[in-house]
């Protein structure tokens, strides 16, 4: 049976705006899936709101119903998971944490760890995190390339 797939907020945006750089190879990817199960936390659905409602961002202004509508749109889906976030940051990024070398890692640590946890896929661009996943964690990383 096939992992079910977490979805980073990179790839959450890309799947959702065609104007970004990795729009294509996510839709590519996403499309390959499209029977698997995948699916949002609440830290890549409150960061997907909080950058699609952020004018600075080059979203247009009053695009926080838009992000609340387009999240609805896609947490209704029927190959959606929730993945709840019931466990401490440290418990869930001991397995690699001497692999987590600075501030700006610290919500890619906590989804490769739930994603560790349920038994799932991290899905992402930043090729960084395969270093954090190591050779152990590898199958628990899916780097879009």
């Amino acid at each position: 049976m096939p992992r079910p797939y977490l979805l980073d907020l990179n790839v959450l945006v890309a799947l959702t705006d065609d104007e970004h750089k990795h729009c294509r190879r996510a839709q590519t990817w996403f499309h390959s899936v499209r029977q698997e199960e995948w699916g949002t936390c609440p830290l890549t659905e409150a960061g997907y709101i909080r950058l699609v409602a952020n004018p600075a961002t080059g979203f247009p202004e009053g695009s926080l119903n838009r992000a609340i509508d387009v999240l609805s749109v896609i947490t209704d889906h029927p190959r959606h998971r929730f993945w709840p976030m019931t466990e401490r940051w440290t418990t869930l990024t001991a397995p690699f944490a001497d692999r987590i070398f600075g501030h700006q890692q610290v919500t890619d640590a906590y989804l490769l760890g739930l994603a560790i946890k349920e038994d799932g896929v991290l899905v992402t661009f930043d090729r960084g995190l395969k270093y954090m996943a190591g050779a152990e964690f590898g199958r628990n990383l899916l780097v879009l390339e």
